[in-house]
Protein backbone atom coordinates (compact mmCIF):
# COMPACT_ATOMS: atom_id res chain seq x y z
CA UNK A 1 0.00 0.00 0.00
CA UNK A 2 2.92 2.50 0.88
CA UNK A 3 5.45 2.76 -1.31
CA UNK A 4 7.85 5.22 0.95
CA UNK A 5 7.65 7.91 3.45
CA UNK A 6 9.36 10.57 3.36
CA UNK A 7 10.34 12.94 6.72
CA UNK A 8 10.34 17.01 5.76
CA UNK A 9 14.37 17.91 6.42
CA UNK A 10 14.08 21.66 8.47
CA UNK A 11 16.35 24.12 7.65
CA UNK A 12 15.92 27.35 9.47
CA UNK A 13 16.36 30.47 6.72
CA UNK A 14 16.78 33.22 9.79
CA UNK A 15 13.29 33.24 12.15
CA UNK A 16 11.63 30.96 9.47
CA UNK A 17 11.58 27.01 9.21
CA UNK A 18 11.24 25.93 6.09
CA UNK A 19 10.48 21.81 5.40
CA UNK A 20 12.22 20.45 1.89
CA UNK A 21 10.54 17.27 0.94
CA UNK A 22 10.82 16.82 -3.05
CA UNK A 23 13.56 16.22 -4.24
CA UNK A 24 14.38 13.22 -1.83
CA UNK A 25 17.47 10.98 -2.41
CA UNK A 26 15.21 8.12 -2.94
CA UNK A 27 12.56 10.09 -4.74
CA UNK A 28 12.92 12.58 -7.46
CA UNK A 29 9.42 13.38 -8.09
CA UNK A 30 6.01 12.41 -7.75
CA UNK A 31 4.11 12.74 -11.39
CA UNK A 32 5.41 16.12 -12.16
CA UNK A 33 6.18 17.50 -8.79
CA UNK A 34 9.71 18.37 -8.87
CA UNK A 35 9.91 19.87 -5.67
CA UNK A 36 7.84 20.71 -2.49
CA UNK A 37 8.08 22.25 0.74
CA UNK A 38 6.72 23.17 3.73
CA UNK A 39 6.78 27.21 4.55
CA UNK A 40 6.46 27.71 8.11
CA UNK A 41 4.27 27.51 10.83
CA UNK A 42 5.61 30.66 11.83
CA UNK A 43 4.59 34.02 13.76
CA UNK A 44 6.54 36.95 13.04
CA UNK A 45 7.25 39.73 15.08
CA UNK A 46 6.23 43.38 14.53
CA UNK A 47 9.30 44.77 12.40
CA UNK A 48 11.14 41.38 11.86
CA UNK A 49 12.02 40.40 8.32
CA UNK A 50 9.71 37.60 7.11
CA UNK A 51 9.69 37.27 3.76
CA UNK A 52 12.16 38.63 1.99
CA UNK A 53 13.44 36.35 -1.01
CA UNK A 54 15.43 38.48 -4.02
CA UNK A 55 15.16 38.43 -7.44
CA UNK A 56 16.00 35.26 -8.71
CA UNK A 57 15.43 32.97 -11.89
CA UNK A 58 13.54 29.61 -12.95
CA UNK A 59 13.22 27.42 -16.08
CA UNK A 60 11.79 24.75 -17.28
CA UNK A 61 9.03 24.33 -14.45
CA UNK A 62 5.75 26.52 -13.09
CA UNK A 63 5.82 27.06 -9.33
CA UNK A 64 2.88 27.05 -7.34
CA UNK A 65 2.55 29.32 -4.20
CA UNK A 66 -0.22 27.93 -1.39
CA UNK A 67 -1.17 29.81 1.91
CA UNK A 68 -2.50 28.75 5.00
CA UNK A 69 -2.08 31.93 6.52
CA UNK A 70 -0.15 35.47 5.58
CA UNK A 71 0.29 37.12 2.75
CA UNK A 72 2.83 37.28 0.41
CA UNK A 73 3.90 39.63 -2.84
CA UNK A 74 4.85 37.80 -6.11
CA UNK A 75 6.81 40.17 -8.68
CA UNK A 76 8.13 38.78 -11.80
CA UNK A 77 10.10 39.67 -14.90
CA UNK A 78 6.50 39.57 -17.35
CA UNK A 79 5.56 42.05 -15.24
CA UNK A 80 3.06 40.68 -12.90
CA UNK A 81 2.73 42.20 -9.48
CA UNK A 82 0.48 40.06 -7.18
CA UNK A 83 -0.20 39.40 -3.60
CA UNK A 84 -1.71 36.04 -2.32
CA UNK A 85 -3.66 35.14 0.47
CA UNK A 86 -4.68 31.94 2.28
CA UNK A 87 -6.87 29.53 0.04
CA UNK A 88 -5.25 31.15 -3.49
CA UNK A 89 -2.98 30.09 -6.22
CA UNK A 90 -0.21 31.86 -7.82
CA UNK A 91 1.28 29.93 -10.72
CA UNK A 92 3.68 31.23 -12.47
CA UNK A 93 5.52 29.34 -15.36
CA UNK A 94 9.04 29.98 -16.43
CA UNK A 95 9.73 28.18 -19.52
CA UNK A 96 12.56 29.27 -21.09
CA UNK A 97 13.08 32.32 -18.38
CA UNK A 98 11.56 34.06 -15.96
CA UNK A 99 12.94 35.69 -12.84
CA UNK A 100 10.81 36.55 -9.63
CA UNK A 101 10.89 37.62 -6.14
CA UNK A 102 8.45 36.92 -2.97
CA UNK A 103 8.81 39.28 -0.37
CA UNK A 104 6.60 40.24 2.83
CA UNK A 105 4.96 43.96 2.25
CA UNK A 106 6.32 46.86 4.63
CA UNK A 107 2.69 46.80 6.29
CA UNK A 108 2.77 43.07 6.85
CA UNK A 109 6.41 43.66 8.21
CA UNK A 110 5.08 46.29 10.57
CA UNK A 111 1.92 44.10 12.10
CA UNK A 112 3.46 40.91 11.83
CA UNK A 113 1.74 37.84 12.03
CA UNK A 114 2.06 34.22 10.75
CA UNK A 115 2.96 32.81 8.17
CA UNK A 116 1.91 28.96 6.58
CA UNK A 117 2.37 27.52 3.53
CA UNK A 118 2.99 25.48 0.60
CA UNK A 119 5.25 25.76 -2.51
CA UNK A 120 5.67 23.17 -5.42
CA UNK A 121 7.74 22.91 -8.55
CA UNK A 122 6.11 21.07 -11.51
CA UNK A 123 8.15 19.97 -14.02
CA UNK A 124 7.37 21.05 -17.85
CA UNK A 125 6.45 18.47 -20.34
CA UNK A 126 8.97 18.51 -23.15
CA UNK A 127 7.11 20.19 -25.76
CA UNK A 128 6.50 22.78 -23.34
CA UNK A 129 9.98 23.31 -21.39
CA UNK A 130 10.37 26.53 -24.03
CA UNK A 131 7.28 27.78 -23.96
CA UNK A 132 7.00 31.89 -22.97
CA UNK A 133 7.40 32.48 -19.54
CA UNK A 134 4.20 33.32 -17.86
CA UNK A 135 2.35 34.24 -14.80
CA UNK A 136 -1.45 33.83 -13.69
CA UNK A 137 -3.55 34.68 -9.92
CA UNK A 138 -6.32 31.89 -8.97
CA UNK A 139 -8.79 32.38 -6.38
CA UNK A 140 -12.45 31.41 -5.04
CA UNK A 141 -14.45 29.69 -7.80
CA UNK A 142 -11.64 29.36 -10.14
CA UNK A 143 -10.63 26.70 -7.28
CA UNK A 144 -13.59 23.83 -6.45
CA UNK A 145 -14.27 22.90 -2.91
CA UNK A 146 -16.12 20.93 -0.81
CA UNK A 147 -17.03 20.41 2.57
CA UNK A 148 -19.03 18.03 4.71
CA UNK A 149 -19.34 16.01 7.92
CA UNK A 150 -15.92 17.38 9.18
CA UNK A 151 -13.79 16.95 5.37
CA UNK A 152 -12.96 19.96 3.95
CA UNK A 153 -11.40 19.49 -0.01
CA UNK A 154 -9.92 22.47 -2.18
CA UNK A 155 -8.87 21.30 -5.39
CA UNK A 156 -5.68 23.44 -5.63
CA UNK A 157 -4.64 22.21 -9.17
CA UNK A 158 -5.54 19.72 -12.04
CA UNK A 159 -7.98 17.33 -11.72
CA UNK A 160 -9.64 15.10 -9.20
CA UNK A 161 -12.87 13.61 -7.98
CA UNK A 162 -14.63 14.55 -11.12
CA UNK A 163 -13.57 18.30 -10.53
CA UNK A 164 -10.85 20.68 -12.50
CA UNK A 165 -9.37 23.76 -10.84
CA UNK A 166 -9.20 26.33 -13.83
CA UNK A 167 -5.12 26.34 -13.33
CA UNK A 168 -3.87 26.22 -16.69
CA UNK A 169 -1.59 23.22 -16.22
CA UNK A 170 1.03 21.61 -18.73
CA UNK A 171 0.20 17.70 -18.04
CA UNK A 172 -2.11 15.51 -15.95
CA UNK A 173 -2.08 16.56 -12.43
CA UNK A 174 -3.53 16.90 -9.29
CA UNK A 175 -3.16 18.86 -5.77
CA UNK A 176 -5.91 18.99 -3.21
CA UNK A 177 -5.71 20.39 -0.10
CA UNK A 178 -7.50 18.37 2.67
CA UNK A 179 -8.90 20.04 6.28
CA UNK A 180 -10.18 16.87 8.30
CA UNK A 181 -11.59 16.85 11.74
CA UNK A 182 -11.10 14.12 14.47
CA UNK A 183 -12.22 10.84 12.90
CA UNK A 184 -13.08 11.99 9.27
CA UNK A 185 -12.21 9.08 6.89
CA UNK A 186 -11.61 10.02 3.19
CA UNK A 187 -9.33 9.00 0.14
CA UNK A 188 -7.29 9.85 -1.79
CA UNK A 189 -7.93 10.45 -6.20
CA UNK A 190 -7.77 6.60 -7.81
CA UNK A 191 -5.03 5.11 -8.39
CA UNK A 192 -3.47 3.62 -11.65
CA UNK A 193 -5.15 0.14 -11.02
CA UNK A 194 -8.58 2.03 -10.71
CA UNK A 195 -8.54 3.62 -13.63
CA UNK A 196 -6.79 7.26 -12.19
CA UNK A 197 -3.18 8.22 -11.55
CA UNK A 198 0.29 6.68 -11.39
CA UNK A 199 2.04 8.12 -8.87
CA UNK A 200 -0.02 9.55 -5.58
CA UNK A 201 1.13 11.04 -2.16
CA UNK A 202 -0.20 12.66 0.79
CA UNK A 203 1.69 15.09 2.92
CA UNK A 204 0.84 15.50 6.21
CA UNK A 205 1.17 19.85 7.24
CA UNK A 206 -0.21 19.77 10.64
CA UNK A 207 -2.19 16.71 12.67
CA UNK A 208 -2.00 12.96 12.43
CA UNK A 209 -3.25 10.59 10.06
CA UNK A 210 -3.69 7.01 9.39
CA UNK A 211 -3.26 4.70 6.39
CA UNK A 212 -4.36 1.46 6.77
CA UNK A 213 -2.40 0.58 9.98
CA UNK A 214 0.00 2.98 9.73
CA UNK A 215 0.00 6.05 11.71
CA UNK A 216 1.85 9.77 10.20
CA UNK A 217 2.34 12.80 11.54
CA UNK A 218 3.42 16.66 10.63
CA UNK A 219 5.92 16.57 8.23
CA UNK A 220 5.63 13.03 6.79
CA UNK A 221 4.73 12.62 3.43
CA UNK A 222 3.03 9.04 2.34
CA UNK A 223 3.95 7.73 -1.04
CA UNK A 224 1.52 5.30 -2.37
CA UNK A 225 2.02 2.23 -4.36
CA UNK A 226 -0.06 2.88 -7.72
CA UNK A 227 -2.52 0.36 -7.44
CA UNK A 228 -3.34 1.09 -3.74
CA UNK A 229 -6.89 2.25 -2.65
CA UNK A 230 -6.29 2.97 0.95
CA UNK A 231 -8.68 5.28 3.49
CA UNK A 232 -7.04 8.17 5.73
CA UNK A 233 -8.07 8.59 8.61
CA UNK A 234 -7.31 11.75 10.71
CA UNK A 235 -6.26 10.89 14.52
CA UNK A 236 -6.58 14.50 15.23
CA UNK A 237 -7.26 17.90 12.99
CA UNK A 238 -5.35 17.84 10.56
CA UNK A 239 -3.80 19.51 7.24
CA UNK A 240 -2.95 16.96 4.24
CA UNK A 241 -1.98 17.78 0.68
CA UNK A 242 -3.26 15.54 -1.87
CA UNK A 243 -1.09 15.24 -4.81
CA UNK A 244 0.21 13.81 -8.02
CA UNK A 245 -0.43 12.99 -11.43
CA UNK A 246 1.67 11.19 -14.81
CA UNK A 247 5.79 11.09 -14.84
CA UNK A 248 6.68 13.35 -17.34
CA UNK A 249 10.51 11.60 -17.67
CA UNK A 250 13.83 12.18 -16.27
CA UNK A 251 14.89 15.70 -15.16
CA UNK A 252 18.39 17.57 -14.67
CA UNK A 253 17.81 20.04 -11.37
CA UNK A 254 20.62 22.86 -10.65
CA UNK A 255 19.72 25.64 -8.24
CA UNK A 256 16.66 26.83 -9.56
CA UNK A 257 16.86 25.52 -12.92
CA UNK A 258 14.91 22.11 -14.54
CA UNK A 259 14.94 20.97 -17.80
CA UNK A 260 15.21 17.42 -19.80
CA UNK A 261 18.56 19.07 -21.15
CA UNK A 262 21.93 19.70 -19.61
CA UNK A 263 22.66 22.38 -22.04
CA UNK A 264 19.65 24.09 -20.99
CA UNK A 265 20.45 24.15 -17.67
CA UNK A 266 24.18 25.44 -18.73
CA UNK A 267 22.64 28.26 -20.91
CA UNK A 268 20.30 29.52 -17.99
CA UNK A 269 23.54 29.58 -15.59
CA UNK A 270 25.45 31.49 -18.42
CA UNK A 271 22.77 34.21 -19.01
CA UNK A 272 21.94 34.85 -15.12
CA UNK A 273 25.61 34.82 -14.43
CA UNK A 274 26.15 37.54 -17.34
CA UNK A 275 23.29 39.60 -16.79
CA UNK A 276 21.44 38.81 -19.58
CA UNK A 277 17.60 37.67 -17.71
CA UNK A 278 15.63 40.50 -17.09
CA UNK A 279 14.64 41.39 -13.26
CA UNK A 280 11.33 42.44 -12.35
CA UNK A 281 10.34 45.72 -13.08
CA UNK A 282 8.99 46.91 -9.45
CA UNK A 283 12.33 44.74 -8.00
CA UNK A 284 15.31 45.75 -9.82
CA UNK A 285 18.00 47.06 -7.07
CA UNK A 286 18.98 43.19 -6.27
CA UNK A 287 19.12 39.64 -7.24
CA UNK A 288 20.41 36.21 -5.65
CA UNK A 289 23.94 36.04 -7.74
CA UNK A 290 24.53 32.40 -9.53
CA UNK A 291 26.10 29.85 -6.95
CA UNK A 292 29.24 28.26 -7.35
CA UNK A 293 27.93 24.96 -6.66
CA UNK A 294 24.06 24.21 -5.30
CA UNK A 295 24.57 22.51 -1.31
CA UNK A 296 23.82 19.05 -1.50
CA UNK A 297 22.14 18.51 2.10
CA UNK A 298 22.13 14.75 1.34
CA UNK A 299 24.11 12.59 -0.68
CA UNK A 300 22.31 10.98 -3.86
CA UNK A 301 22.57 7.08 -4.69
CA UNK A 302 25.23 6.97 -7.66
CA UNK A 303 23.68 8.30 -10.82
CA UNK A 304 21.02 10.33 -9.06
CA UNK A 305 21.29 14.17 -9.37
CA UNK A 306 21.80 16.04 -6.31
CA UNK A 307 18.97 18.52 -4.67
CA UNK A 308 18.76 21.54 -5.51
CA UNK A 309 19.19 24.87 -3.19
CA UNK A 310 16.09 27.08 -3.69
CA UNK A 311 16.02 30.93 -1.68
CA UNK A 312 12.55 30.24 0.20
Amino acid sequence: MIEMVIDARRKDLGGFDVGRILPFHARRMVGPFIFLDQMGPAEFAPGSEAINVRPHPHIGLSTLTYLFEGEIIHRDSTGATQAIRPGEVNWMTAGKGIVHSERTTPTKRAEGGPMHGMQAWIALPGESEDCDPAFQHYAGPDLPAYENAGLFARLVAGEAYGASARVKTASPLFYVHWELAEGVRTAPPPGKGAGGYSERALYVARGEIEVGDRTFHEGQMIVLEPAAEPTIKAIRPSTVMVLGGEPIGPRVIWWNFVSSSQAKIDAAKADWKAGRMALPVEDDVEFIPLPDAPSTPEPAPSGVKPEPTHPV
